[in-house]
Protein backbone atom coordinates (compact mmCIF):
# COMPACT_ATOMS: atom_id res chain seq x y z
CA UNK A 1 0.00 0.00 0.00
CA UNK A 2 1.44 3.73 -0.78
CA UNK A 3 1.39 4.84 2.89
CA UNK A 4 2.50 8.45 1.20
CA UNK A 5 -0.52 8.91 -0.93
CA UNK A 6 -3.16 8.72 2.09
CA UNK A 7 -4.47 11.90 2.90
CA UNK A 8 -7.12 13.46 5.26
CA UNK A 9 -7.72 16.54 6.52
CA UNK A 10 -10.39 17.91 9.14
CA UNK A 11 -12.26 21.28 8.51
CA UNK A 12 -11.25 21.51 5.04
CA UNK A 13 -12.57 20.03 1.42
CA UNK A 14 -11.69 16.88 2.90
CA UNK A 15 -14.54 17.43 6.08
CA UNK A 16 -17.04 20.03 5.59
CA UNK A 17 -20.96 20.79 6.70
CA UNK A 18 -23.32 20.31 3.70
CA UNK A 19 -26.09 21.19 5.58
CA UNK A 20 -26.14 21.68 9.71
CA UNK A 21 -26.78 17.63 9.61
CA UNK A 22 -25.18 16.69 6.69
CA UNK A 23 -20.95 16.38 7.27
CA UNK A 24 -19.57 15.03 4.12
CA UNK A 25 -15.82 13.19 4.48
CA UNK A 26 -13.72 12.54 1.98
CA UNK A 27 -10.46 10.25 1.90
CA UNK A 28 -7.40 10.06 -0.31
CA UNK A 29 -5.19 6.88 -1.20
CA UNK A 30 -3.28 6.26 -4.40
CA UNK A 31 -5.00 5.49 -7.81
CA UNK A 32 -5.45 1.76 -8.19
CA UNK A 33 -3.91 0.76 -4.93
CA UNK A 34 -6.60 0.02 -2.01
CA UNK A 35 -9.52 -2.15 -1.82
CA UNK A 36 -11.90 -0.87 1.10
CA UNK A 37 -12.36 2.30 3.24
CA UNK A 38 -14.05 1.85 6.34
CA UNK A 39 -15.11 5.37 7.79
CA UNK A 40 -15.56 4.78 11.89
CA UNK A 41 -17.50 7.59 13.45
CA UNK A 42 -19.59 8.58 15.96
CA UNK A 43 -20.84 11.05 18.60
CA UNK A 44 -17.50 11.91 20.46
CA UNK A 45 -19.32 12.63 24.33
CA UNK A 46 -20.88 9.12 22.91
CA UNK A 47 -17.96 7.07 21.64
CA UNK A 48 -19.29 3.46 22.81
CA UNK A 49 -21.96 3.32 20.27
CA UNK A 50 -19.50 4.17 17.40
CA UNK A 51 -20.34 2.81 13.99
CA UNK A 52 -18.98 1.81 10.59
CA UNK A 53 -19.97 2.43 6.63
CA UNK A 54 -17.56 1.53 3.67
CA UNK A 55 -16.92 4.93 1.65
CA UNK A 56 -17.86 5.23 -1.74
CA UNK A 57 -15.14 5.89 -4.49
CA UNK A 58 -16.67 8.82 -6.11
CA UNK A 59 -13.53 9.27 -8.33
CA UNK A 60 -9.90 9.66 -9.90
CA UNK A 61 -7.24 11.18 -10.98
CA UNK A 62 -4.07 10.61 -12.35
CA UNK A 63 -2.04 9.74 -9.15
CA UNK A 64 -4.66 9.36 -6.72
CA UNK A 65 -8.79 8.07 -5.45
CA UNK A 66 -11.00 10.01 -3.92
CA UNK A 67 -13.82 8.74 -1.61
CA UNK A 68 -16.63 9.94 0.26
CA UNK A 69 -19.72 9.47 2.75
CA UNK A 70 -21.99 11.36 3.65
CA UNK A 71 -23.09 11.16 7.47
CA UNK A 72 -26.17 12.47 8.01
CA UNK A 73 -27.45 12.91 11.44
CA UNK A 74 -28.87 15.53 14.70
CA UNK A 75 -26.00 15.20 16.49
CA UNK A 76 -22.44 15.77 14.76
CA UNK A 77 -20.06 16.36 17.50
CA UNK A 78 -18.12 13.49 15.97
CA UNK A 79 -15.05 11.55 16.15
CA UNK A 80 -13.94 9.52 13.30
CA UNK A 81 -11.06 7.74 11.58
CA UNK A 82 -10.26 5.74 8.91
CA UNK A 83 -9.56 1.69 7.90
CA UNK A 84 -7.82 1.20 5.11
CA UNK A 85 -7.27 -1.98 3.49
CA UNK A 86 -5.42 -3.80 0.48
CA UNK A 87 -4.92 -7.95 0.45
CA UNK A 88 -4.06 -8.67 3.89
CA UNK A 89 -2.37 -5.40 4.65
CA UNK A 90 -4.91 -3.28 7.17
CA UNK A 91 -4.17 -0.12 8.87
CA UNK A 92 -5.87 3.12 10.38
CA UNK A 93 -5.97 6.45 10.00
CA UNK A 94 -6.08 9.04 12.45
CA UNK A 95 -5.14 12.24 13.60
CA UNK A 96 -2.45 10.88 15.39
CA UNK A 97 -1.01 9.34 12.00
CA UNK A 98 -0.65 5.49 10.63
CA UNK A 99 -1.42 3.23 13.37
CA UNK A 100 -1.45 -0.67 12.92
CA UNK A 101 -4.63 -0.66 15.68
CA UNK A 102 -6.97 1.98 17.03
CA UNK A 103 -6.90 1.78 20.84
CA UNK A 104 -10.85 3.08 21.75
CA UNK A 105 -9.35 3.46 25.48
CA UNK A 106 -7.33 6.56 23.48
CA UNK A 107 -9.73 7.75 21.21
CA UNK A 108 -10.42 10.92 21.96
CA UNK A 109 -6.72 11.34 21.36
CA UNK A 110 -6.63 9.52 17.82
CA UNK A 111 -9.56 10.36 16.09
CA UNK A 112 -10.15 13.14 14.09
CA UNK A 113 -13.19 15.54 15.16
CA UNK A 114 -15.75 17.80 13.67
CA UNK A 115 -16.80 19.45 16.93
CA UNK A 116 -19.93 21.29 15.61
CA UNK A 117 -21.62 23.01 12.34
CA UNK A 118 -23.14 26.25 12.30
CA UNK A 119 -26.04 27.34 9.92
CA UNK A 120 -23.63 30.64 9.87
CA UNK A 121 -20.06 29.10 8.64
CA UNK A 122 -22.15 27.29 6.36
CA UNK A 123 -21.62 28.71 2.25
CA UNK A 124 -24.95 29.68 1.21
CA UNK A 125 -26.48 29.78 -2.15
CA UNK A 126 -28.59 32.64 -3.50
CA UNK A 127 -31.83 30.84 -4.31
CA UNK A 128 -31.83 31.55 -8.17
CA UNK A 129 -28.05 30.31 -8.77
CA UNK A 130 -28.89 27.39 -9.44
CA UNK A 131 -30.99 28.48 -12.60
CA UNK A 132 -29.05 31.14 -13.94
CA UNK A 133 -27.46 31.30 -17.24
CA UNK A 134 -25.10 34.06 -17.43
CA UNK A 135 -23.95 36.39 -20.86
CA UNK A 136 -20.88 38.50 -20.01
CA UNK A 137 -21.48 41.80 -21.91
CA UNK A 138 -18.46 43.60 -22.79
CA UNK A 139 -20.78 47.51 -22.69
CA UNK A 140 -18.34 48.96 -25.04
CA UNK A 141 -19.08 46.89 -27.65
CA UNK A 142 -22.52 45.10 -27.19
CA UNK A 143 -24.66 47.97 -29.47
CA UNK A 144 -24.67 51.84 -30.09
CA UNK A 145 -27.89 53.10 -28.77
CA UNK A 146 -27.54 56.30 -28.32
CA UNK A 147 -24.58 58.36 -30.93
CA UNK A 148 -25.20 61.24 -29.61
CA UNK A 149 -23.46 60.13 -26.26
CA UNK A 150 -20.54 58.30 -28.17
CA UNK A 151 -16.97 59.43 -27.93
CA UNK A 152 -16.01 62.05 -30.54
CA UNK A 153 -13.47 59.42 -32.45
CA UNK A 154 -15.00 56.45 -32.55
CA UNK A 155 -14.06 53.39 -35.36
CA UNK A 156 -16.15 51.68 -37.24
CA UNK A 157 -18.11 49.31 -35.54
CA UNK A 158 -16.90 46.05 -38.31
CA UNK A 159 -13.55 47.53 -37.37
CA UNK A 160 -10.85 45.14 -35.73
CA UNK A 161 -10.32 46.64 -32.42
CA UNK A 162 -6.99 48.11 -30.78
CA UNK A 163 -6.16 48.95 -27.16
CA UNK A 164 -7.59 52.41 -27.01
CA UNK A 165 -10.17 52.26 -30.01
CA UNK A 166 -13.75 53.50 -28.81
CA UNK A 167 -16.90 51.93 -30.46
CA UNK A 168 -19.30 53.76 -28.97
CA UNK A 169 -21.46 51.14 -27.12
CA UNK A 170 -23.50 52.00 -24.34
CA UNK A 171 -26.13 51.16 -21.81
CA UNK A 172 -29.28 52.50 -24.32
CA UNK A 173 -27.98 49.72 -26.99
CA UNK A 174 -27.70 47.07 -23.90
CA UNK A 175 -31.17 47.76 -23.35
CA UNK A 176 -32.67 47.98 -27.06
CA UNK A 177 -31.25 44.48 -27.38
CA UNK A 178 -32.54 42.61 -23.86
CA UNK A 179 -35.25 40.98 -26.09
CA UNK A 180 -32.57 39.31 -28.15
CA UNK A 181 -30.65 38.39 -24.48
CA UNK A 182 -33.89 36.66 -23.21
CA UNK A 183 -34.72 35.15 -26.74
CA UNK A 184 -31.07 33.21 -26.14
CA UNK A 185 -32.60 32.03 -23.15
CA UNK A 186 -30.14 34.04 -21.11
CA UNK A 187 -31.03 35.24 -17.48
CA UNK A 188 -28.37 37.04 -16.14
CA UNK A 189 -26.24 39.30 -17.43
CA UNK A 190 -22.69 40.33 -15.95
CA UNK A 191 -21.80 43.91 -17.49
CA UNK A 192 -17.82 44.92 -17.66
CA UNK A 193 -17.81 48.09 -15.50
CA UNK A 194 -20.05 50.89 -16.00
CA UNK A 195 -18.37 53.53 -14.20
CA UNK A 196 -16.67 56.94 -14.93
CA UNK A 197 -13.18 56.16 -17.03
CA UNK A 198 -11.05 56.94 -19.37
CA UNK A 199 -10.71 53.80 -21.11
CA UNK A 200 -12.97 51.93 -23.39
CA UNK A 201 -13.20 48.84 -20.74
CA UNK A 202 -13.59 51.20 -17.49
CA UNK A 203 -10.99 48.87 -15.41
CA UNK A 204 -9.55 52.23 -13.92
CA UNK A 205 -12.38 54.07 -12.25
CA UNK A 206 -12.20 57.78 -11.99
CA UNK A 207 -15.67 58.36 -9.94
CA UNK A 208 -17.44 55.26 -8.34
CA UNK A 209 -20.70 57.24 -7.85
CA UNK A 210 -21.20 58.23 -11.60
CA UNK A 211 -21.67 56.27 -15.01
CA UNK A 212 -19.39 56.85 -17.67
CA UNK A 213 -20.84 59.74 -20.11
CA UNK A 214 -20.51 57.75 -23.04
CA UNK A 215 -22.19 54.89 -21.31
CA UNK A 216 -25.11 56.79 -20.44
CA UNK A 217 -26.93 58.25 -17.13
CA UNK A 218 -28.41 56.79 -14.15
CA UNK A 219 -32.19 57.18 -15.39
CA UNK A 220 -30.87 54.97 -18.62
CA UNK A 221 -29.20 52.64 -16.08
CA UNK A 222 -32.61 52.78 -14.08
CA UNK A 223 -34.54 51.69 -17.28
CA UNK A 224 -32.05 48.78 -18.38
CA UNK A 225 -32.36 47.38 -14.47
CA UNK A 226 -36.33 47.63 -14.09
CA UNK A 227 -36.69 46.07 -17.87
CA UNK A 228 -34.27 43.66 -17.61
CA UNK A 229 -35.88 42.67 -14.16
CA UNK A 230 -39.34 42.64 -15.97
CA UNK A 231 -38.09 39.90 -18.36
CA UNK A 232 -36.83 37.76 -15.87
CA UNK A 233 -32.65 38.89 -15.97
CA UNK A 234 -30.36 39.50 -13.30
CA UNK A 235 -28.01 42.19 -13.89
CA UNK A 236 -24.95 41.74 -12.49
CA UNK A 237 -22.21 44.88 -12.24
CA UNK A 238 -18.21 44.64 -12.24
CA UNK A 239 -16.91 46.42 -8.88
CA UNK A 240 -13.02 47.28 -9.27
CA UNK A 241 -11.94 47.67 -5.83
CA UNK A 242 -8.05 46.79 -5.72
CA UNK A 243 -7.00 50.02 -7.82
CA UNK A 244 -8.20 52.82 -9.59
CA UNK A 245 -7.18 55.97 -11.88
CA UNK A 246 -4.95 57.64 -11.53
CA UNK A 247 -7.12 60.20 -12.15
CA UNK A 248 -9.27 59.43 -9.01
CA UNK A 249 -9.63 62.77 -6.89
CA UNK A 250 -7.98 61.33 -3.71
CA UNK A 251 -4.82 59.88 -5.45
CA UNK A 252 -4.71 63.12 -7.16
CA UNK A 253 -4.74 64.79 -4.06
CA UNK A 254 -2.03 62.65 -3.13
CA UNK A 255 0.27 63.52 -5.99
CA UNK A 256 -0.74 67.38 -5.24
CA UNK A 257 -0.01 67.44 -1.71
CA UNK A 258 1.90 63.95 -0.89
CA UNK A 259 2.19 62.67 2.95
CA UNK A 260 0.15 65.84 4.09
CA UNK A 261 -2.40 64.66 1.99
CA UNK A 262 -5.67 63.65 3.87
CA UNK A 263 -5.98 60.12 1.83
CA UNK A 264 -1.80 59.52 1.55
CA UNK A 265 -3.18 56.26 3.57
CA UNK A 266 -5.85 54.95 0.77
CA UNK A 267 -3.34 53.80 -1.59
CA UNK A 268 -0.07 51.57 -1.02
CA UNK A 269 2.52 53.91 -1.73
CA UNK A 270 6.39 53.01 -0.57
CA UNK A 271 7.55 56.38 0.03
CA UNK A 272 7.06 60.37 -1.01
CA UNK A 273 6.82 62.35 -2.81
CA UNK A 274 4.99 59.71 -5.25
CA UNK A 275 7.19 59.20 -8.83
CA UNK A 276 4.80 57.59 -11.22
CA UNK A 277 7.42 58.07 -13.88
CA UNK A 278 9.31 55.10 -11.77
CA UNK A 279 6.71 54.42 -9.58
CA UNK A 280 6.99 53.93 -6.00
CA UNK A 281 3.38 52.93 -4.93
CA UNK A 282 1.69 49.27 -5.41
CA UNK A 283 -0.28 49.28 -8.65
CA UNK A 284 -2.24 46.58 -10.91
CA UNK A 285 0.21 44.39 -12.28
CA UNK A 286 2.57 46.96 -13.77
CA UNK A 287 0.29 49.25 -14.97
CA UNK A 288 1.39 52.64 -13.43
CA UNK A 289 -1.88 54.98 -14.13
CA UNK A 290 -3.78 52.06 -11.97
CA UNK A 291 -2.74 52.90 -8.20
CA UNK A 292 -3.55 49.77 -5.67
CA UNK A 293 -6.26 50.76 -2.93
CA UNK A 294 -5.10 50.49 0.55
CA UNK A 295 -8.11 48.14 1.45
CA UNK A 296 -7.10 47.96 4.84
CA UNK A 297 -7.70 51.27 5.74
CA UNK A 298 -11.12 52.49 7.37
CA UNK A 299 -11.80 55.57 5.17
CA UNK A 300 -10.82 53.21 2.04
CA UNK A 301 -13.81 50.86 3.28
CA UNK A 302 -16.35 53.26 4.20
CA UNK A 303 -16.12 54.78 0.53
CA UNK A 304 -16.41 51.39 -1.54
CA UNK A 305 -18.94 50.14 0.83
CA UNK A 306 -20.60 53.15 0.01
CA UNK A 307 -20.32 52.71 -2.97
CA UNK A 308 -21.89 48.99 -2.90
CA UNK A 309 -24.77 50.02 -0.98
CA UNK A 310 -25.60 52.89 -3.39
CA UNK A 311 -25.90 50.69 -6.52
CA UNK A 312 -27.06 48.20 -4.73
CA UNK A 313 -30.70 49.92 -2.83
CA UNK A 314 -30.74 52.46 -5.64
CA UNK A 315 -30.91 50.37 -9.00
CA UNK A 316 -31.58 46.85 -7.56
CA UNK A 317 -29.03 45.27 -9.16
CA UNK A 318 -28.71 41.72 -8.37
CA UNK A 319 -24.77 41.15 -6.81
CA UNK A 320 -21.36 41.74 -8.18
CA UNK A 321 -18.19 40.44 -9.64
CA UNK A 322 -15.03 41.52 -8.19
CA UNK A 323 -12.25 42.53 -10.30
CA UNK A 324 -8.82 40.57 -9.29
CA UNK A 325 -10.33 39.45 -6.21
CA UNK A 326 -7.40 38.04 -5.05
CA UNK A 327 -5.53 40.88 -4.25
CA UNK A 328 -7.61 43.13 -1.68
CA UNK A 329 -7.19 41.86 2.01
CA UNK A 330 -9.45 39.01 3.33
CA UNK A 331 -10.68 41.04 6.02
CA UNK A 332 -11.79 43.51 3.83
CA UNK A 333 -13.66 41.13 1.76
CA UNK A 334 -15.23 39.35 5.03
CA UNK A 335 -16.57 43.55 5.63
CA UNK A 336 -17.79 43.36 1.71
CA UNK A 337 -19.80 40.10 2.09
CA UNK A 338 -21.60 41.33 5.45
CA UNK A 339 -22.22 44.83 3.71
CA UNK A 340 -23.76 42.85 0.28
CA UNK A 341 -25.63 40.31 2.73
CA UNK A 342 -27.03 42.57 4.99
CA UNK A 343 -28.59 44.27 2.18
CA UNK A 344 -30.25 41.58 0.65
CA UNK A 345 -28.78 38.04 1.46
CA UNK A 346 -29.68 37.00 -2.60
CA UNK A 347 -27.11 39.04 -3.65
CA UNK A 348 -24.31 37.04 -5.35
CA UNK A 349 -20.74 37.64 -5.12
CA UNK A 350 -18.56 36.58 -8.05
CA UNK A 351 -14.25 36.60 -7.37
CA UNK A 352 -12.13 36.78 -10.03
CA UNK A 353 -9.42 34.50 -9.20
CA UNK A 354 -7.92 32.45 -11.43
CA UNK A 355 -6.40 29.53 -9.41
CA UNK A 356 -7.44 27.64 -6.52
CA UNK A 357 -9.51 30.02 -4.12
CA UNK A 358 -10.82 28.22 -1.53
CA UNK A 359 -8.97 31.10 1.22
CA UNK A 360 -11.92 32.68 -0.38
CA UNK A 361 -14.52 30.03 -0.49
CA UNK A 362 -15.16 29.18 3.21
CA UNK A 363 -18.38 31.22 3.57
CA UNK A 364 -17.44 34.09 4.37
CA UNK A 365 -15.77 35.91 1.72
CA UNK A 366 -17.60 35.40 -2.19
CA UNK A 367 -20.37 33.32 -3.16
CA UNK A 368 -18.55 31.38 -5.97
CA UNK A 369 -15.21 32.27 -8.42
CA UNK A 370 -14.72 32.57 -12.37
CA UNK A 371 -13.73 29.18 -12.99
CA UNK A 372 -10.44 29.38 -15.01
CA UNK A 373 -8.94 25.92 -14.07
CA UNK A 374 -11.49 23.96 -15.72
CA UNK A 375 -11.35 26.66 -18.63
CA UNK A 376 -7.98 26.37 -19.17
CA UNK A 377 -8.71 22.23 -19.30
CA UNK A 378 -11.75 22.61 -21.87
CA UNK A 379 -9.20 24.70 -24.16
CA UNK A 380 -7.08 21.24 -23.81
CA UNK A 381 -9.72 18.78 -24.75
CA UNK A 382 -11.80 20.33 -27.23
CA UNK A 383 -9.80 23.40 -28.98
CA UNK A 384 -5.82 21.96 -28.56
CA UNK A 385 -6.71 18.34 -28.46
CA UNK A 386 -3.71 18.01 -26.13
CA UNK A 387 -5.22 15.49 -24.08
CA UNK A 388 -7.26 12.35 -23.77
CA UNK A 389 -11.17 11.88 -22.65
CA UNK A 390 -10.02 10.52 -19.51
CA UNK A 391 -7.31 12.59 -18.76
CA UNK A 392 -9.87 15.45 -19.09
CA UNK A 393 -12.37 13.61 -17.02
CA UNK A 394 -9.09 13.17 -14.37
CA UNK A 395 -8.54 16.85 -14.23
CA UNK A 396 -12.11 17.72 -13.73
CA UNK A 397 -12.03 15.20 -10.68
CA UNK A 398 -8.95 16.70 -9.58
CA UNK A 399 -10.74 20.07 -9.42
CA UNK A 400 -13.73 19.07 -7.95
CA UNK A 401 -11.96 17.65 -4.72
CA UNK A 402 -10.74 21.07 -4.36
CA UNK A 403 -13.74 22.61 -3.24
CA UNK A 404 -16.63 20.85 -0.94
CA UNK A 405 -19.73 19.82 -2.99
CA UNK A 406 -21.57 23.46 -1.97
CA UNK A 407 -18.62 25.33 -3.75
CA UNK A 408 -18.66 23.58 -6.88
CA UNK A 409 -22.26 23.37 -7.27
CA UNK A 410 -21.91 27.43 -7.54
CA UNK A 411 -18.82 27.21 -9.64
CA UNK A 412 -19.02 30.07 -12.36
CA UNK A 413 -18.29 27.96 -15.89
CA UNK A 414 -16.75 29.97 -18.71
CA UNK A 415 -15.07 29.08 -22.12
CA UNK A 416 -13.69 32.35 -22.41
CA UNK A 417 -14.19 36.46 -21.68
CA UNK A 418 -12.77 39.66 -22.22
CA UNK A 419 -9.57 38.26 -21.05
CA UNK A 420 -8.65 35.53 -22.67
CA UNK A 421 -8.62 34.41 -26.64
CA UNK A 422 -11.93 33.84 -28.10
CA UNK A 423 -12.54 29.96 -27.47
CA UNK A 424 -13.47 29.83 -31.67
CA UNK A 425 -9.61 31.13 -32.24
CA UNK A 426 -8.65 29.22 -30.19
CA UNK A 427 -10.19 25.97 -32.08
CA UNK A 428 -8.87 27.37 -35.15
CA UNK A 429 -12.56 28.65 -35.85
CA UNK A 430 -13.44 24.90 -35.96
CA UNK A 431 -16.77 25.72 -34.61
CA UNK A 432 -17.59 21.48 -34.09
CA UNK A 433 -14.96 22.09 -30.96
CA UNK A 434 -16.58 25.11 -30.09
CA UNK A 435 -20.46 23.57 -29.58
CA UNK A 436 -18.85 20.22 -28.22
CA UNK A 437 -17.34 22.42 -25.50
CA UNK A 438 -20.46 24.31 -25.00
CA UNK A 439 -22.35 20.79 -24.31
CA UNK A 440 -20.17 20.26 -22.06
CA UNK A 441 -20.04 23.85 -20.41
CA UNK A 442 -24.02 23.70 -20.14
CA UNK A 443 -24.08 20.00 -18.82
CA UNK A 444 -21.30 20.72 -16.31
CA UNK A 445 -21.53 21.35 -12.35
CA UNK A 446 -22.49 25.17 -12.10
CA UNK A 447 -23.92 27.73 -13.85
CA UNK A 448 -22.48 28.24 -17.74
CA UNK A 449 -21.79 31.87 -18.79
CA UNK A 450 -21.77 32.97 -22.60
CA UNK A 451 -19.69 36.07 -23.60
CA UNK A 452 -21.32 37.99 -25.51
CA UNK A 453 -21.09 36.87 -29.21
CA UNK A 454 -19.90 33.28 -28.89
CA UNK A 455 -22.99 32.38 -29.67
CA UNK A 456 -23.04 33.66 -33.08
CA UNK A 457 -19.19 32.99 -34.12
CA UNK A 458 -17.12 35.81 -32.94
CA UNK A 459 -13.68 34.99 -33.06
CA UNK A 460 -10.35 37.12 -32.23
CA UNK A 461 -7.25 36.51 -30.47
CA UNK A 462 -5.92 37.80 -26.96
CA UNK A 463 -7.00 41.70 -26.15
CA UNK A 464 -7.97 43.33 -27.94
CA UNK A 465 -8.69 40.76 -30.39
CA UNK A 466 -11.15 39.06 -28.21
CA UNK A 467 -13.42 42.55 -27.78
CA UNK A 468 -14.81 43.31 -31.20
CA UNK A 469 -18.10 44.75 -31.67
CA UNK A 470 -20.73 42.36 -31.66
CA UNK A 471 -22.21 41.79 -35.36
CA UNK A 472 -25.60 42.65 -35.54
CA UNK A 473 -26.13 41.45 -38.99
CA UNK A 474 -27.53 38.70 -38.80
CA UNK A 475 -27.27 37.81 -42.28
CA UNK A 476 -23.40 37.12 -41.39
CA UNK A 477 -24.04 35.13 -37.62
CA UNK A 478 -23.37 31.41 -37.86
CA UNK A 479 -26.53 30.48 -37.29
CA UNK A 480 -25.79 26.70 -36.72
CA UNK A 481 -23.82 27.40 -33.30
CA UNK A 482 -27.02 29.97 -32.46
CA UNK A 483 -29.20 27.56 -32.75
CA UNK A 484 -27.28 24.73 -31.03
CA UNK A 485 -26.41 27.31 -27.98
CA UNK A 486 -30.21 28.22 -27.72
CA UNK A 487 -30.77 24.12 -27.84
CA UNK A 488 -28.17 23.81 -24.86
CA UNK A 489 -29.88 26.44 -22.94
CA UNK A 490 -33.25 25.04 -23.41
CA UNK A 491 -32.55 21.55 -22.14
CA UNK A 492 -30.82 22.99 -19.19
CA UNK A 493 -34.05 24.92 -18.10
CA UNK A 494 -35.71 21.73 -18.53
CA UNK A 495 -33.66 19.38 -17.13
CA UNK A 496 -32.94 19.31 -13.48
CA UNK A 497 -30.75 16.48 -13.10
CA UNK A 498 -27.94 19.43 -15.22
CA UNK A 499 -29.05 21.71 -12.97
CA UNK A 500 -28.92 20.09 -9.79
CA UNK A 501 -27.21 16.72 -9.94
CA UNK A 502 -24.44 15.22 -8.75
CA UNK A 503 -21.78 14.45 -11.45
CA UNK A 504 -19.58 11.48 -12.35
CA UNK A 505 -17.07 10.38 -15.28
CA UNK A 506 -17.60 6.71 -17.18
CA UNK A 507 -15.30 8.18 -19.76
CA UNK A 508 -12.65 5.83 -21.92
CA UNK A 509 -9.66 7.48 -23.59
CA UNK A 510 -11.50 8.11 -26.95
CA UNK A 511 -14.89 9.17 -25.34
CA UNK A 512 -16.23 11.32 -22.81
CA UNK A 513 -18.82 10.27 -21.02
CA UNK A 514 -20.43 11.92 -17.80
CA UNK A 515 -23.20 11.15 -15.50
CA UNK A 516 -25.86 14.16 -13.86
CA UNK A 517 -27.96 12.19 -11.56
CA UNK A 518 -31.00 13.64 -9.90
CA UNK A 519 -34.02 12.03 -7.96
CA UNK A 520 -33.85 8.75 -10.34
CA UNK A 521 -32.99 11.01 -13.10
CA UNK A 522 -29.51 10.52 -15.20
CA UNK A 523 -28.47 12.22 -18.19
CA UNK A 524 -25.19 11.35 -19.83
CA UNK A 525 -23.37 13.80 -21.73
CA UNK A 526 -21.38 11.88 -24.27
CA UNK A 527 -18.73 13.79 -26.61
CA UNK A 528 -16.33 12.27 -29.30
CA UNK A 529 -13.62 14.59 -29.76
CA UNK A 530 -11.83 11.83 -31.89
CA UNK A 531 -12.00 11.16 -35.79
CA UNK A 532 -13.25 7.54 -35.19
CA UNK A 533 -16.96 6.18 -34.48
CA UNK A 534 -16.56 4.74 -30.87
CA UNK A 535 -18.71 3.10 -28.65
CA UNK A 536 -20.96 4.04 -25.73
CA UNK A 537 -20.45 1.39 -23.01
CA UNK A 538 -22.17 -1.47 -23.06
CA UNK A 539 -24.27 -1.22 -19.95
CA UNK A 540 -25.51 2.01 -21.04
CA UNK A 541 -27.64 -0.09 -23.59
CA UNK A 542 -29.55 -2.09 -21.49
CA UNK A 543 -31.72 0.97 -21.16
CA UNK A 544 -33.80 2.98 -24.00
CA UNK A 545 -32.10 6.39 -24.52
CA UNK A 546 -33.55 9.64 -26.55
CA UNK A 547 -30.87 12.46 -27.41
CA UNK A 548 -32.38 15.86 -25.77
CA UNK A 549 -29.87 17.59 -28.33
CA UNK A 550 -31.39 15.41 -31.66
CA UNK A 551 -34.82 14.40 -29.81
CA UNK A 552 -34.64 11.27 -31.23
CA UNK A 553 -33.97 7.85 -29.56
CA UNK A 554 -30.65 6.11 -29.23
CA UNK A 555 -31.17 2.92 -31.43
CA UNK A 556 -27.12 2.39 -31.98
CA UNK A 557 -24.17 2.64 -29.26
CA UNK A 558 -21.80 4.64 -32.42
CA UNK A 559 -21.01 8.04 -31.56
CA UNK A 560 -20.17 9.21 -34.38
CA UNK A 561 -16.71 11.60 -35.02
CA UNK A 562 -16.33 14.96 -33.25
CA UNK A 563 -20.46 15.02 -32.07
CA UNK A 564 -22.11 15.43 -28.81
CA UNK A 565 -24.97 14.02 -27.00
CA UNK A 566 -27.39 14.28 -24.15
CA UNK A 567 -28.20 10.74 -23.38
CA UNK A 568 -31.31 10.13 -21.01
CA UNK A 569 -32.97 7.19 -19.72
CA UNK A 570 -36.98 7.09 -21.01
Amino acid sequence: MNREALYHCSKSNYAYPYKETDIRIRFRTAKDDVETVKLYYGVKFDWANKTHRLMEKIGSDEYFAYYQYNIKQEDIRLGYYFEVITGEERLFYTEAGILDDFDDARAHCLFFQYPSAHYVDIPRKPSWYSDAIFYQIFVERFANGNPDISPKEIVPWEADPTPKSFYGGDLEGIRKHLSYVQELGINAIYLTPIFESISNHKYDTIDYMEIDKHFGDKETFHKLVDEAHEKGIRIILDAVFNHCSEQFAPFQDVLKHGEHSKYKDWFRIKEFPVNQEEPNYEMFASVSYMPRFNTANKKVQEYLFDVVRYWTTEFHIDGWRLDVADEPDHCFWREFRKVVKELDDDLVIIGEVWHDSMPWLLGDQFDTVMNYPIMHQAINYFAKGTITANAFSEMLTMQLMKYPDLINEMMFNLLDSHDTERFLFMCKENKQNLMNAAAFQFGYLGSPCVYYGTEIGLTGGYDPGCRKGFNWNTDEWDLDLHNWYKKLIDIRKNEKALRYGVVAFESTDDLFVMKRSYEGSDIYVVINQTKEVQQLPEDMMKNEFVDLLSNQSVCSNNILPYTAQYIKIK
